[in-house]
């Protein structure tokens, strides 16, 4: 090959790579990508401004209790178009619907503060992690255990993790660090009550650590999974999917956080602001909807009778065909038998958005 023949492929090459790499980005072809990086305080803008009041919940939601969460997860990134936007409710199991979708930016909203808090230690300790076993140290404030390395399983790390010993010094540094983190180094303006959410979630995380289950608010509730049971679960044919099962997963989710594009959102999804100021920000960047992740959110909006609200609500969001619903059932859904008994009593099910709001109205 002669170097002026080399030289114009490898033009080529690189011209369709950055084409393609916009195109992603663009989530649909638009002329306003999401930026690569959200400045400190447009991460913090988009947060402030999207959010609604809290409300209370019977949960607390420091963990997931869907240990099926993985059987979707297949479906998913076969469908799914990366350098889209993710919208999603709860905890750690986004991370995992993250992993697989490759979004471009995430937003997940929650009806209590408590889950911003959440999110935020979240942010702030893959900020600080270098890889898996750091970042499980820095969770639960267990001394990393000798013999783990970047090709560990995540069963490994958790095998290891469940014998580590925890460390109250490494729980004070830790917390130290993280506060600085989201009040020095991003200068997020955190309110005493924040501050007091985010000593509420890790102190729980400290004293459960890779044993932390979902509780009922107050405590007590069933047999739910544990978070090294979640984190260890697979899809259905016996593979591992979780944000932790390797270390590529959880660079994807890292990455996103490094970046400021997993933003935490306080609202209700039958309420009136929240989900419409999210599909606001994404239509000003011309981002499309890949996933919407609601869990079982919906089936509390009929029995509240506000379902009419979320519907609406969902419909002024960018979506096409190729846009889909997360959804879990304690009954399971049609077509479907139910998974009753401990550890599995949620199904979960992959719907395209599209038909489901299409009689929707986008009226107030």
């Amino acid at each position: 090959m002669t170097k002026r023949r080399f030289l114009m492929l490898s033009t080529c090459a690189l011209s369709l790579a950055l084409v393609g790499r916009a195109g992603s980005l663009k989530g649909g072809g638009g002329a306003a990508p999401v930026p690569m990086r959200l400045t400190d305080q447009e991460f913090w803008k988009l947060s402030a401004d999207s959010s609604e009041s809290s409300k209370p919940f019977h949960s607390e939601n420091l963990v997931s209790n869907e240990i099926r969460f993985q059987t979707v997860v297949p479906a998913l990134a076969q469908s799914a178009v990366p350098g889209r936007a993710y919208i999603g409710v709860g905890s750690e199991q986004n991370f995992t619907y993250i992993a697989a979708t490759r979004p471009s930016i995430a937003v997940i909203i929650d009806i209590r503060r408590g889950n911003l808090d959440l999110h935020l230690i979240y942010k702030a300790l893959f900020e600080m992690s270098a890889n898996r076993v750091d970042f499980v140290s820095r969770v639960f404030s267990r001394e990393k255990p000798a013999g783990l390395t970047a090709a560990s399983t995540a069963a490994e790390i958790f095998a290891a993790f469940q014998k580590a010993t925890l460390s109250q010094e490494l729980y004070n540094r830790n917390l130290k660090e993280i506060k600085a983190a989201l009040q020095t180094t991003h200068g997020f303006p955190l309110s005493s009550a924040d501050l007091q959410g985010v000593d509420f979630v890790y102190s729980a995380w400290f004293r459960s650590g890779p044993g932390l289950r979902y509780e009922l608010t107050g405590g007590g509730g069933g047999n739910f999974p544990t978070y090294a049971e979640l984190m260890t679960a697979t899809d259905a044919s016996g593979k591992n999917r979780s944000y932790l099962a390797s270390e590529d997963s959880f660079r994807i989710v890292k990455d996103l956080q490094v970046r400021n594009l997993i933003v935490p959102v306080v609202g209700d999804f039958g309420g009136p602001k929240a989900i419409r100021a999210v599909a606001a920000y994404l239509k000003q960047k011309e981002a499309t909807v890949s996933t919407f992740y609601t869990s079982n959110v919906e089936q509390y909006l009929r029995q509240d009778g506000i379902f009419g609200n979320f519907c609406a609500s969902a419909a002024t969001l960018p979506i096409d065909a190729m846009s889909v619903f997360v959804r879990s059932a304690r009954a399971g859904f049609a077509g479907q038998s139910a998974v009753l008994g401990a550890n599995g009593n949620f199904n979960l099910e992959v719907k395209p958005m599209k038909p489901d709001l299409a009689s929707c109205s986008t009226a107030r």
